[in-house]
């Protein structure tokens, strides 16, 4: 699979989490479950954020071929 496919996936399954949070939040009010997904959709992005942002050298890691 290519590494930009991989990103929108995750991407995807951010915003899935981050929704199904509100929903979850809107139904039953805070729970465990709530917090759980919040954290793991900011985990998600921040995985996603640390392949796209460019490093010093101005390249970022999904740019770079793997070895």
């Amino acid at each position: 699979m290519d590494s930009g496919t991989v990103l929108s996936i995750l991407m995807l399954t951010a915003i899935a989490m981050l929704l199904g949070a509100v929903y979850l939040w809107r139904q039953r009010g805070t729970s465990k479950q709530v917090w759980l997904m919040l954290v793991l959709a900011i985990v998600l992005l921040a995985n996603v954020a640390i392949w796209v942002v460019p490093s010093g050298n101005g390249t970022a890691p999904a740019q770079q071929e793997l070895k």
